[in-house]
C-alpha cells in the first residue's frame, strides 16, 4: 500500500515538475484531488480495507503531502509570472509630467517678493472672523450695504468669512501698534458669481503706520509698484473715492493698452480706525492700500475669463511651466 502511496506522490511530482502555468495546476489539482482524482478515489476504497484505521491515517497523509506539493507549485509558478513581467531597467524611462505653480501663487509671490524690497512684511489671518474685525474696527457702519446677507456670508449670527484682508490689518495693529508695515495677502469670500466675479478670490492689501505718513509717500509706493510689477514704465492717475476705513480715499487707475483701468483702492488711514485699535491718531497717521490678485494676474497674463483659474484645466496650467 505504502508503495502505491508512493508512486502516487512520485507521479504527482513529476507533473509538478512540468507545470508552468495556474491552469496547468489546476488541471493536476482536479486529477488527484478532485471528485474522480486519484487520491479520491482511493478514499472510496477504504471501506475494503483490513485495518480502517490505519488506512485512512495514511490517506490523510497522503492527501496533506499532495495538497503541499501543489501550494508549493503555484507560488512557484507565481513568482515565474512575476519575474516574466518585471520592469526592464533597459527601456527608456517614462515622461513624467512636471507640475507648474497655479498663476494665484505665482502672482502672489510676485507681488509680495515686490513689496518686501520697499520694507514691507507679510502677515497672514484667519477666514473665518467676527463682525468687529471685519466690519467694525474698520469704521464700516452697521447700515453699510456690505454687512447685508446677500454680499457677506454668513456662518452664524456672530461669526462670517471674511470679505477683505484688512481684519488682518486690525489683528496686526492690535497686536504689535506702531510703527507697522505690513502686507496681508489670501482668500475672501462675497456673494457674487460671474465672468468677472468669483464667490471666493484673492485679495493682498498693505498697510504702513508711523510718524509723519502722508499721502505723498502713498502715491510713491504704488507708483513704483505697478512700474516694478508690469516691468515697464507705467502711466497712472489717481481719483477721489470713498471707503469707510480711509480718509482721503482714492482708486488707483493705470493706462493699459490705451485705456484708463482702475487696479486698486487706496487711502489715508481713518482716524476711527487708529482709535479702535489703540493707536495714538495724533502721534502716528498712514496709509493702506487693497488690490485684486485675480486682476493683476489677468492683466499680466493675459486671461479673459476669471472662471479660468478654478476650472482645473491642465492645458490652461501648463502655460504657466516655468514660471515662478
Amino acid at each position: 500500500m505504502e508503495t502505491k502511496y508512493s508512486s502516487l506522490i512520485k507521479n504527482l511530482k513529476a507533473r509538478l515538475n512540468t507545470c508552468k502555468t495556474e491552469n496547468e495546476l489546476l488541471k493536476i489539482k482536479s486529477d488527484f484531488l478532485g471528485k474522480n482524482g486519484l487520491i479520491t478515489k482511493e478514499f472510496l476504497g477504504i471501506r475494503d480495507a483490513e485495518d480502517k484505521k490505519y488506512t485512512g491515517q495514511q490517506l490523510n497523509l497522503l492527501k496533506k503531502q499532495a495538497e503541499s506539493l501543489i501550494a508549493e507549485s503555484l507560488v512557484r509558478i507565481q513568482d515565474l509570472s512575476v519575474s516574466d513581467n518585471a520592469i526592464d531597467i533597459s527601456l527608456p524611462g517614462r515622461n513624467v509630467s512636471e507640475g507648474t505653480r497655479h498663476p494665484i501663487s505665482i502672482t502672489i509671490n510676485h507681488i509680495s517678493n515686490i513689496m518686501r524690497g520697499y520694507g514691507f512684511r507679510v502677515e497672514q489671518g484667519n477666514e473665518i472672523e467676527t463682525e468687529f474685525y471685519n466690519f467694525e474696527a474698520l469704521n464700516i457702519p452697521s447700515n453699510h450695504p456690505a454687512r447685508d446677507m446677500h454680499d457677506t456670508f454668513y456662518i452664524d449670527t456672530k461669526k462670517l468669512l471674511r470679505t477683505h484682508t484688512s481684519s488682518v490689518q486690525i489683528h496686526s495693529m492690535m497686536k504689535s501698534g506702531a510703527p507697522l508695515k505690513i502686507i496681508a495677502p489670501g482668500k475672501v469670500y462675497r456673494c457674487d458669481s460671474d465672468p468677472t466675479h468669483s464667490p471666493m478670490f484673492h485679495q493682498l492689501e498693505g498697510l504702513y503706520i508711523d510718524e509723519d505718513i502722508n499721502f505723498c509717500h502713498l502715491k510713491g509706493i504704488l507708483e513704483k509698484f505697478v512700474t516694478d510689477y508690469f516691468q515697464r514704465e507705467i502711466e497712472t492717475r489717481f481719483r477721489p473715492s470713498y471707503f469707510p476705513f480711509t480718509e482721503p480715499s482714492a482708486e488707483l487707475d493705470i493706462k493699459f493698452r490705451g485705456k484708463w483701468l482702475e487696479v486698486l483702492g487706496c487711502g489715508m488711514v481713518h482716524e476711527n480706525v487708529l482709535k479702535n485699535v489703540g493707536i495714538n491718531s495724533k502721534k502716528y497717521s498712514g496709509f493702506a492700500f487693497g488690490l485684486g490678485i485675480e486682476r493683476f494676474a489677468m492683466l499680466k497674463f493675459d486671461i479673459r475669463d476669471l472662471r479660468a483659474f478654478y476650472e482645473n484645466d491642465l492645458s490652461f496650467l501648463k502655460q504657466f511651466r516655468g514660471i515662478s
